[in-house]
């Protein structure tokens, strides 16, 4: 069978015939592979910035956003039959006794950071005809959402960060009324980011490089958002323009823009990091004036990284709901459907928001 692999040895990314997988455990599912997602981790995988193979292997299958078909199943399992449409997880946990992370099914919070990672580490990943997983890891898809269901694991990112939202939220000592959010970024995961916001009823608005013209502006208008284009509007200045911000979203992973946007944040306010920068050198920022905000104001920042199986299920009841309200936007984040004959050189050039590979 065909599958999509990354040589880092010596530095290639070609198409390579694999031996079709096999279920052996009981509670192991043969899946037939639909559709693969091509995001930016993806790419850097591809370039050979980070990613590795399974322990005593020379290459790395690629891919981790993806959507299969159950095509049989072990006798162990329970909930699943050939023909379901399933979303695979990607993180599986550590083998470390004290990591209760880990232990209790959340490999999205491990403290050991010996976590695998399908696609990315240590474990081959999706982009490939077939493959066999455990149910464990599997989340059953509704079938009114298998056009866009490739969408789901991307997703995970902004469903974990709006249940992180709730939570803390709730340290306020009064119902808070409808609420203005900016998200940076208007990717795929910026936009997703910007849907659930709206979808939980924030004024949002994506602050963005491309023109206001542009078709990823019009994109953000057509669901219901604000754009914002950063030639028109710095950073700081963002408060200013739309008035007191109760959240940033951050999906650009530039740390230089978050930090300085971090200033436009008002009183009681959320900043969500998204985006994974590269390392560099130092980078000049106001820490005075940032810390006095943050404690003067009862500001909050954190982290979110995707993602366990819970996440997995909360993103396809928003991705449900993103559709019953604007169907067309959320299908207009799909931009091109390739073959896996041109997914090497899909993963050496971007184009449009999110390309897809299609398997069967």
């Amino acid at each position: 069978m065909k599958a999509v692999a990354v040589f880092p040895g010596t530095h290639e990314v070609r198409v390579i015939d694999e031996p079709q997988p096999q279920v052996i455990r009981g509670t192991e599912v043969l899946l037939r592979m639909r559709e693969v997602g091509i995001c930016g981790t993806d790419r850097e995988v591809a370039a050979f910035e980070y990613g590795e193979p399974p322990p005593g292997e020379d290459h790395l299958i690629i891919g981790h956003e993806a959507l299969a078909e159950v095509v049989a199943v072990g006798p162990e399992v329970t909930k699943l039959r050939p023909g379901d449409l399933v979303i695979p997880s990607v993180r599986r946990p550590c083998l470390h006794a004290e990591c209760l992370a880990c232990r209790s099914g959340r490999q999205d919070f491990c403290v050991t950071g010996d976590f695998r990672e399908r696609g990315i580490k240590q474990t081959h990943g999706f982009l490939t005809e077939s493959t066999v997983e455990d149910e464990a890891n599997l989340t059953l898809v509704p079938p009114d959402l298998a056009d866009v269901a490739v969408l789901t694991e991307p997703l995970t990112i902004a469903a974990k960060a709006m249940q992180q939202v709730k939570t803390l939220q709730q340290r306020l000592p009064w119902e808070p009324s409808r609420q203005r959010s900016v998200v940076l970024g208007a990717g795929p995961v910026g936009l997703l980011g910007a849907m659930t916001m709206v979808a939980n009823n924030f004024e949002t608005h994506v602050y963005s490089m491309e023109s206001g013209d542009s078709d990823r502006a019009d994109l953000v208008r057509s669901f219901g958002a604000g754009y914002i284009c950063s030639q028109d509007c710095a950073p700081e200045d963002l408060g200013k323009r739309l008035g007191n911000i109760d959240l940033i979203y951050e999906a650009v992973g530039s740390s230089h823009l978050a930090f300085t946007a971090l200033e436009s944040l008002g009183p009681n306010g959320l900043f969500i990091f998204t985006g994974i920068p590269p390392l560099g050198g130092p980078s000049p920022l106001p820490a005075d004036q940032l810390m006095r905000n943050i404690v003067l104001e009862n500001q909050l920042i954190f982290g979110t990284v995707n993602a366990s199986r819970s996440a997995y299920a909360l993103a396809l009841r928003l991705l449900g709901q993103c559709m019953a309200l604007f169907p067309d936007s959320v299908r207009r984040i799909i931009t091109a459907h390739r073959t896996i004959d041109e997914a090497p050189g899909m993963l050496r050039k971007r184009s449009g928001i999110k390309e897809v590979v299609r398997l069967s």
